[in-house]
């Protein structure tokens, strides 16, 4: 089996071995010290596709089974939870007439539904590559959705929809991913994907979403207004500040937290391994365009800001809900937020690990100032047992 952890320790020696302080980029005079920094698993990338939700949910799991002891934890199958979810969004979609999204896009929630409906399987036992050398989801995107488009073709019509449809749609993620595992071999035991599931001491249970929008009442129950929250999961809203100190106890306890933010700010520079939320965002030059499933570093940004400390915006709730009502901050991009460090000015900044390959300076990683999480932060999936009492307390007793 693929030693994780020994790889990962041979990835970050450039940058984790020699001392403390860490910059983000050749010639940056940034230098952060490290607080805290959590195991996780190598970074990988999605390639050509909208599954950052996967892969970024699956290495915050996978973080988690070292958290709780796990000796090199298997690297679970990005593209299995991918075709799952397929399936389900797409009969959801038939069952909804069509009025809900059906797209490449997720939430981290569909990985506790995927996995305590189907179960999961590790990634050397489905990669869902196919042959390929990486992964593209375009044309099968376009064929999944002409499947269900056809199928929708038959709502309303005296013989009613084809029972086969589901068949059919099977067949066409079968074609592309590679065909369903229901019973396999790991490690010299036989499994199928739910005891396999089981055996990973994963309780999905333990894990919720927080967000914070003041279009909702705040320490309530929510669910996100995204496209990609076609599942109608939960999330609890909680203040801005409390959001932000949620994710400093959680790394300051041993914890991780998958983190899903909009990622098209003209700050957010993942080939300058950094984003921030300048004052004067007009000293960034922008060039060329993010794809459409922000799944690469996209237009090239360039700005001075990224190699030396500037002063950042100060972001209130209402600098954070304008943006989320005028739809400036869009639901793009999920991460996996691992370590806290402070610059040389004493300012917090969050590393982020990435899925869109290592050919930025961090490999793979980026930090992210606490302006621009304050900022552009959509929701963070954590824990139970990393969120802060006093936050805790502010919900109705036998919450959380």
């Amino acid at each position: 089996m693929f030693n994780k952890l020994s790889f990962l320790i041979g990835l970050f020696a450039s940058f984790l071995i020699y001392g403390q302080e860490f910059t983000n980029a050749e010639k940056s005079n940034y230098k952060f010290q490290k607080l805290f920094h959590h195991e996780s698993t190598p970074v990988l990338s999605q390639g050509n596709t909208g599954t950052c939700w996967s892969f970024s949910a699956l290495s915050f799991f996978e973080s988690e089974m070292i958290r709780l002891g796990v000796k090199n934890p298997p690297n679970l199958s990005e593209m299995y939870v991918v075709r799952k979810a397929y399936e389900l969004k797409a009969e959801k979609y038939i069952r909804m007439d069509g009025k809900i999204n059906f797209g490449e896009g997720g939430a981290f929630h569909d990985i506790p539904l995927v996995i305590n409906t189907f179960g999961i399987v590790p990634f050397e036992l489905y990669n869902g590559l196919n042959g390929a050398k990486s992964y593209n989801h375009s044309t099968m995107f376009q064929e999944l959705n002409s499947s269900v488009q056809n199928t929708m073709g038959f709502v309303g019509k005296p013989e009613g929809v084809p029972l086969t449809w589901m068949k059919e749609y099977k067949s066409i993620l079968d074609k592309n991913l590679g065909k369903d595992i229901t019973e396999f071999e790991w490690e010299g035991k036989k499994y199928t994907p739910q005891n396999f599931a089981s055996s990973l001491k994963l309780d999905m249970n333990n894990y919720v979403s927080l967000t914070s929008f003041t279009n909702h009442t705040i320490y309530s129950k929510c669910k996100l207004e995204i496209p990609d929250n076609w599942a109608w999961g939960d999330s609890y809203n909680v203040g801005l500040n409390d959001l932000v100190q949620t994710v400093k106890y959680a790394l300051e306890k041993g914890y991780t937290v998958a983190w899903g933010a909009d990622v098209s700010e003209k700050g957010f520079s993942f080939k300058n391994g950094i984003a921030i939320v300048p004052e004067n965002s007009a000293s960034i030059e922008v060039s060329g365009t993010d794809n459409k499933n922000f799944s690469d570093a996209g237009a090239n940004r360039i700005s001075n800001a990224f190699l030396n400390p500037t002063k950042e915006l100060k972001i209130t709730s209402e600098v954070r809900q304008m943006g989320y009502d005028n739809k400036t901050t869009t639901d793009d991009h999920g991460m996996h937020i691992v370590g806290l460090y402070k610059d040389q000015n004493g300012n917090d900044y969050f590393l982020v690990k990435n899925s869109w390959g290592t050919n930025n300076y961090p490999k793979g990683y980026l930090y992210v100032s606490e302006a621009y999480f304050k900022f552009k932060t959509i929701n963070i999936f954590i824990h139970k047992e990393a969120i802060p009492e006093e936050v805790k307390n502010n919900f109705p007793k036998g919450t959380f």
